[in-house]
């Protein structure tokens, strides 16, 4: 081979080794397109869940916060943040303005009814709806009032005032509260109705907490008062030791907070929850159904600002509601949620997740 074939050899191996190293610097880093960051802001419910999830999902970048299903339900319309947390679904004039808004089934939970009662915080009381709205109406005012004396035979109920405490945030466990009491009594239901903000009767001993944090702060500083909190706060419920409620079902049946409760009135709604996702769980029938069940909500954008944005939110989103996922035992059993059924991933959230686009 002559000194001139000899250099272009040399010449054309240069290229094709630099041309590979170029392509292999394209290929692996300079076109991969940068981890997402994806908001998410709302429920004090589903808050503990995703800030479990932040810790652990790695393809994008998840930044949880608080605040109240009220204001994640805002912040998600106005785009101030990605994910909007909610226990209630869109109100129909909420989400007739924003029809390019959907609230995507996620998970199921609950609710405990407690209390910090001295002397019967280690005791299950027997509590209906209508007790229970009774005492936010300030119908019912002492502990040992003949409509829960009547339901706890054997306890020693005090004589002493009720305080009871509803949240002074605008949030979706107010919803499945007042949801609660709408469905089992009638007053409620025509005069306050079921609102992720209502206009609560005025009682003397009434008190308020912002998030569940604050109801259960609220609830330890004053003895013989009375809440609503989520499941999701049980080990912070028990630390502190409060007492749980046994609630009264459709069927008239005073049932434990459990999880398998809850599954079981979820799969009394299955065929009956729409395209839309919006259905309310509480009050179902059957002998151990937990009366105040809900579904759990994100509230997001159908049309998101970039396609690398919507793949990061559908991505994230299948992962969330998948059994290999983000509703595996290990985050779901130690904050009392739930997975969804099977059927209702399939059929309604990944058809819903499968809207947002770029």
């Amino acid at each position: 081979m002559n000194t001139r074939n000899v250099a272009i050899t040399i010449i054309v191996a240069v290229i094709v080794v630099v041309a590979g190293v170029v392509a292999y610097e394209h290929f692996s880093s300079g076109t991969s397109a940068p981890k997402q960051t994806i908001t998410e802001a709302g429920s004090s419910l589903l808050f503990p869940v995703f800030n479990s999830w932040a810790g652990n999902y790695t393809n994008a970048s998840i930044q949880p916060a608080a605040g109240g299903s009220g204001l994640g339900i805002s912040q998600a319309i106005t785009g101030q943040t990605d994910i909007g947390a909610s226990d209630a679904y869109l109100p129909e004039a909420t989400a007739n303005a924003n029809p390019y808004v959907m609230n995507i089934p996620i998970l199921i939970s609950y609710q405990y009814i407690a209390y910090n009662v001295p002397g019967i915080n280690n005791v299950h009381l027997n509590l209906s709806a209508n007790v229970i709205a009774g005492i936010y109406m300030g119908k019912i005012t002492n502990w040992n009032d003949s409509a829960i004396r009547a339901a706890n035979h054997g306890v020693n109920l005090p004589d002493h005032s009720i305080s009871p405490i509803h949240r002074s945030d605008g949030s979706g466990d107010t919803f499945m509260f007042t949801s609660f009491l709408s469905k089992g009594n009638s007053t409620w239901n025509t005069t306050i109705g079921a609102s992720t903000a209502p206009n609560w009767p005025s009682v003397s001993k009434a008190l308020t907490g912002d998030g569940n944090t604050g109801i259960i702060a609220t609830m330890k500083s004053n003895q013989y008062s009375i809440g609503y909190i989520a499941a999701t706060y049980n080990k912070t419920v028990t630390a502190d030791g409060f007492g749980i409620a046994h609630l009264q079902n459709r069927d008239g049946k005073y049932v434990s907070p459990t999880v398998q409760n809850v599954i079981t009135a979820a799969s009394k709604y299955l065929n009956d929850i729409p395209a839309s996702g919006t259905i309310a769980l509480q009050y179902a029938p059957g002998p151990t159904s937990y009366p105040i069940a809900d579904m759990e909500y994100v509230i997001v954008k159908q049309n998101q600002t970039s396609q690398a944005k919507a793949t990061a939110m559908q991505d994230f989103l299948k992962w969330a509601v998948s059994s290999t996922g983000g509703s595996q035992s290990k985050y779901l059993d130690q904050l009392d949620l739930a997975p969804l059924p099977p059927a209702v991933v399939n059929n309604v959230t990944i058809p819903l997740i499968n809207k947002i686009a770029g």
